[in-house]
């Protein structure tokens, strides 16, 4: 299983990514001086969307398809879903 989730970063913009380990991966996004390459001089970043996915080539697909979103579309996938209980962090 795998995520693909959306961090808001400390610029206001946002991130995109997919992970095994969903909190060890917004701590890396955070604390981390080698992974973080993106975030490291944007932080703190906040986790405002996540969705599981089976493997990796489903969240590679679904990151893609997000990361090409206009930012008006991420946010609106962001503020739809914040509302959605299944997509709370304990997902």
């Amino acid at each position: 299983m795998r995520y693909v989730y959306i961090v808001r970063c400390s610029d206001d913009t946002l991130y995109t990514g997919i992970a095994k380990d969903l909190d060890n991966r917004i701590y890396d996004h955070n604390n981390s001086k080698i992974w973080a390459k993106y975030t490291k001089s944007r932080r703190p970043v906040f986790l405002v969307w996540h969705k599981k996915t089976i493997n990796r080539i489903t969240a590679s697909r679904e990151e893609f398809r997000i990361k090409h979103m206009w930012k008006q579309k991420k946010e609106l996938l962001v503020s739809s879903l914040k509302s959605n209980k299944k997509y709370t962090k304990s997902t």
